[in-house]
């Protein structure tokens, strides 16, 4: 199979974390084609998540490699075998591959957890309130673009409807909740969206109040991605050229530490939820 011209950021961390156990074991490049029978720029490749490599060499390198820590080898095996292509591909070359990635690690995460103060919620959002977001981008896109950005926000929320539903949780400011992008007649039916998807058992919507006052990353919007072991955790922030993913152990750290910091001044859930029904009554 040739490589892939341009992996996503899952596969792409996915041979991240090959050659990162190869770099703990001291392993050179030359070790590890040697293990596989295959050339130093094939291991290259791997590595750089151009090409695939099967969950059995997977664990044929962690062996080598002796590492043994058997949940995150199953889970590296896990995205190993996930080969197929997913329903975003449809999209691929019409739409920015950030977007893309992001649906992608929406349906293969266990869970996530966002907050956000300014937009509400990417996967909780009616197509009207998404299509006047997309609408106030800079530089202005084109009308056809805005209908495939606003088709591919909707088809992401099949990853809370899936086999295994996604457990979100979202911490949603006031400042968002009262924020009245499209006016009341685009606000209203949002915000009663929330209310009823905020009753799904895999769903926890958790408003934070302007009276509980300043927390970090303020103003930030955030997601949070937990793929099976905490190491193979991705953090995704908004920024005005595109989405930004790390899942370098210190911000893994730090936005986990907002996020908790966010649980904490949040409403509960039953508290929550009758928070955004007094805010849709007033509109």
């Amino acid at each position: 199979m040739p490589p892939r011209r341009t992996p996503t950021q899952r596969q792409k961390r996915l041979g991240t974390e090959l050659r990162k156990m190869r770099l703990a074991a001291g392993a050179s490049t030359e070790f590890a084609a040697g293990l596989l029978g295959v050339d130093r720029t094939k291991v290259s490749n791997i590595e750089s998540g151009t090409r695939t490599i099967t969950p059995e060499r997977i664990r044929k390198l962690a062996c080598n490699y002796s590492c043994e820590d058997g949940s995150y080898i199953d889970a590296l095996a896990a995205m190993a075998s996930d080969q197929d292509k997913g329903w975003w591909e449809g999209y691929r070359g019409q739409l920015p591959v950030g977007l893309l990635d992001i649906a992608e690690l929406e349906w293969h995460a266990r869970k996530l957890r966002v907050g956000v103060s300014i937009h509400l919620p990417g996967l909780l959002q009616t197509d009207r309130y998404a299509r006047t977001i997309f609408a106030a981008a800079l530089p202005a896109l084109e009308p056809a673009e805005i209908e495939l950005r606003v088709a591919l926000r909707l088809q992401r929320q099949q990853a809370l409807h899936r086999n295994s539903p996604l457990h979100y949780v979202g911490y949603v400011h006031e400042a968002a909740l009262r924020m009245e992008f499209g006016g009341a007649k685009v606000m209203r039916p949002q915000l009663e969206l929330l209310c009823e998807s905020s009753e799904m058992e895999n769903v926890e919507l958790r408003a934070i109040p302007f009276k509980a006052g300043v927390f970090p990353g303020a103003g930030q919007s955030v997601i949070y991605f937990e793929d099976g072991v905490p190491n193979l955790d991705t953090v995704q922030l908004d920024s005005a050229h595109g989405p930004e993913f790390s899942d370098a152990q210190a911000q893994l750290d730090k936005y986990r530490s907002h996020l908790d910091r966010m649980a904490q001044i949040a409403l509960p859930p039953e508290q929550s939820r009758d928070f955004v029904h007094h805010i849709a009554r007033d509109l």
